[in-house]
């Protein structure tokens, strides 16, 4: 048999990173660095303002001197250039000094903020991050089934009332959500952004999107959809404002005639056909990306399937690695997660410096993640995979070292042949859909570059708590792991004869409020496409000798009855 290696990530959710690389909307740690570059044009902007009101009031104090002093003058013009003071102040005024004030306001004083803006704007996001920080609003809207109006005004779940960076969706907000929706044929988001722009308007808010254009938008999203009768609705009301709209006019004879041959068509067939037609259209959506909906579902917290008596097996316990001279006298805190496959969490596994370290090396390198393309083996991005990574080598930092040691010392493992460590910063709605760590026999060359045999296991540190939303979820076991900072889960890919385990196939929910890093290998892309990319924030690491799994897993199950488990895992 090849040579074997585990698959370890560390998962972290970066709070902050740094970044002068497109492709924006991918890696919440680079989007970090764009507030610090508004904040920066905010305060040249004021510096503007500023410079600007200095001027109008030198100008303004010009103004109220010289109203005064012509007031007075033209009340006796001849008595007042009688003094020859006054009259050679007039001409000096008019010969000199109101040339002056013509420069003071003529002087552009806003060069340093253009020029500021100038280098600035080289950084800025572009129109693919804008409409993918849309899509990935829209992306988190079905995951977590949220209406607009829940977007809308900023309450999210896990969000809490009064803080201060809450914010809400405008009108022109709404109304841009729904055209990106729009320009990619999707008519169901179109429809649900624009009823809550026209919502929003009817409430009275100001907008300079005018209800016509989005009651055009809506009359023709709802008519794709089939609805005829809401289409021509839609269209009528947008008449009552613009009698003289072509388009509507058109559309509204259109629509007509074809819910006139639309209700003949439905009283000419009988109610045999259409429960049948109705039967097959449910059947059409159980159908429909079945895996997907199961992996949402868990995202969301439902469709668990976890029994009370096989939760009634599962055990927290002190845990030494079959006494281990590390961990004899300071035993880390285990967990069991899942059954089948078995899931265990680790507990205060990493130290707050360690995790902030990490980021630290990773931050200035994320470039946006790609994937191997099946067919023809070329690495490109993936809607499925949003993210930046960066890599990490064990002699770059001596953290990197301590953590790879760590991982060796409780898994048992060696990681000699380990890969690099690939750190992930996942961006707005960031994911990866369900996928496998492991290499499939269907992939003979899987680990050919990498020269390590197929994954083991996979191993996932959590480096931040979020409020909502984060969770590894396993589709096909019905199983959720939520993130828990300072704790790693560990799971094997592989069954002891070698062969993969495909009850381990899992996906990375989206963060709803958050964001995350994960670390895994730098040439998991050239190697099994999505099955290098263990999930959300993790790390991955090769290792030889699959002897040491079977001992790992043998010494496990004696390991329960050395070692009681504690009492409704206090200790965790």
């Amino acid at each position: 048999m090849g040579v074997m290696s585990v698959c370890c990530i560390l998962l972290i959710f970066l709070l902050k990173s740094s970044s002068a690389h497109n492709d924006f909307f991918t890696s919440i740690g680079h989007m970090t660095d764009l507030l610090f570059t508004e904040k920066d044009l905010v305060t040249s902007l004021k510096d503007y303002i500023k410079a600007e009101e200095s001027k109008l009031e030198q100008v303004k104090q010009w103004a109220e001197k010289l109203d005064v002093l012509t007031s007075t003058a033209t009340q006796d013009p001849e008595g007042f250039l009688g003094h020859p003071v006054n009259a050679f102040k007039l001409m000096k005024r008019l010969n000199t000094e109101w040339g002056e004030v013509e420069d003071l306001v003529l002087k552009d004083m806003s060069d340093g903020f253009i020029s500021n803006l100038t280098i600035q704007r080289q950084y800025f996001p572009n129109d693919e991050d804008q409409n993918g920080a849309a899509k990935a609003l829209l992306r988190l809207q079905d995951t977590y089934q949220l209406d607009t109006q829940t977007i809308s005004s900023g309450n999210l779940p896990g969000v809490t009332t009064g803080l201060p960076f809450k914010n809400t969706l405008t009108v022109e907000d709404c109304f841009e959500l729904g055209k990106i929706a729009y320009s990619d044929a999707d008519y169901y988001h179109t429809e649900l952004w624009m009823v809550q722009a026209l919502k929003q308007l009817d409430e009275g808010e100001e907008s300079s999107v005018d209800i016509v254009t989005v009651l055009d938008y809506l009359s023709y999203s709802v008519y794709q959809q089939g609805e005829l009768e809401r289409a021509l609705e839609y269209t009528k009301r947008l008449l009552t404002v613009d009698p003289e709209h072509q388009r509507a006019l058109g559309n509204l004879k259109y629509f007509d005639y074809q819910l006139a041959k639309q209700n003949k068509a439905e009283e000419e067939q009988s109610p045999k056909e259409e429960s049948k037609k109705e039967q097959e259209k449910e059947v059409g959506k159980m159908e429909y990306l079945p895996e997907k909906r199961k992996y949402e579902k868990l995202c969301r917290g439902e469709g668990l399937r976890m029994t009370p008596r096989r939760q009634s097996r599962l055990f927290c316990r002190y845990y030494n690695n079959n006494r281990h001279p590390f961990y004899m006298l300071g035993p880390v805190k285990q967990e069991d997660e899942w059954d089948r496959p078995r899931i265990i969490r680790y507990h205060e596994i990493i130290t707050e410096k360690e995790m902030e370290k990490v980021k630290e090396l990773a931050k200035p390198r994320l470039r946006r993640a790609t994937i191997s393309n099946p067919i023809t083996g070329v690495l490109e991005t993936a809607q499925y995979r949003i993210s930046k990574s960066a890599w990490l080598a064990a002699y770059e930092h001596p953290v990197v070292d301590h953590i790879n040691q760590r991982i060796e010392d409780i898994t048992g493992l060696d990681v000699k042949t380990a890969e690099e460590l690939q750190v992930a910063n996942y961006g707005v709605g960031g994911q990866y859909e369900p996928h496998f760590d492991f290499g499939r026999k269907d992939e003979p060359d899987a680990f050919k570059e990498l020269g390590t045999g197929n994954r083991i296991a996979t191993w996932l540190f959590y480096m931040s708590d979020v409020s909502a939303g984060g969770a590894t979820v396993f589709p096909e076991v019905g199983a959720a792991v939520k993130p828990m900072k300072g704790t790693a889960v560990f799971w094997y890919n592989l069954f002891p004869s070698g062969e993969g385990d495909y009850s381990t196939r899992h996906a990375a929910c989206p963060v709803l409020v958050g964001n995350n890093v994960k670390q895994m290998d730098p040439r998991e892309r050239s190697g099994i496409q999505e099955t290098m990319q263990p999930e959300r924030d993790r790390l991955i690491k090769a290792v030889t000798r699959l002897p040491h799994a079977l001992l790992l897993l043998d010494s496990e199950q004696t390991r329960k009855t050395q070692h009681p488990p504690c009492c409704s895992c206090l200790l965790c």
